[in-house]
Parts: C-alpha cells; structure tokens; sequence
C-alpha cells in the first residue's frame, strides 16, 4: 500500500487551521484568565448574576468549536473534528493520508 501525502497546497491549508486554531487558542486562554480574575472588579460577576460573565465566555469559547468542526481532510474531505486538538493528527483515519506534504 502507498503512502499518500498532501500536496504542498493543500499541506498550506493545513498549516493555515493550524496557526489560527493556535492563535485563537492563546488568546482566548488570555482573555478567559483575565476575565476571570478580574470579573468582580470589572462588574461581570456578583453574588446573585453571573449572566454577563457566562455570555462572554460562551462568546470566546464558541470560535474555538467552529475552528475545531471546520477542519476536514483535503484529499478526502472527511470531517476530522475533534481528532484534531490544538494541531492537525498524523494521519486522516478515513482515507490514510498524511496531513502533512511528502518531504523532497
């Protein structure tokens, strides 16, 4: 059986999620602390509500499932989803293709 590979344009957009599920990771980590941390003092957050803080962590939290449910195989078109965590896996596990381009 041969190995298949991506080729360079599609390896481009996989590279391409990747950098955007990983900035958007660290920054929503960020924001998330932060937000947390200083929730009572920004006025998120009291004893009753927690309404506001619950909105804008589901605001910062639902870009992250889009990133995740959006990656599919470029030679197959097979959803990966949550195979996929923060980087793409190895290998698709439809078609048995390389996520990555076939080094020279």
């Amino acid at each position: 059986m041969t190995s298949r590979y991506l080729t360079p344009e599609q390896d481009r957009k996989i590279r391409q999620w990747e950098r955007w599920n990983r900035n958007y990771f660290i920054f929503a980590f960020v924001a998330l602390t932060i937000i947390l941390v200083f929730s009572s003092q920004l006025g998120l957050s009291s004893g009753e509500s927690w309404g506001p803080l619950g909105a804008l962590i589901a605001v910062l939290i639902t870009p992250i499932i889009v990133l995740q449910l959006r990656l599919a195989c470029p030679a197959c078109g097979h959803k990966i989803g949550w195979q996929a965590k923060l980087m793409a896996p190895d290998q698709c596990r439809a078609c048995g293709t390389f996520l990555r381009a076939k080094s020279q």
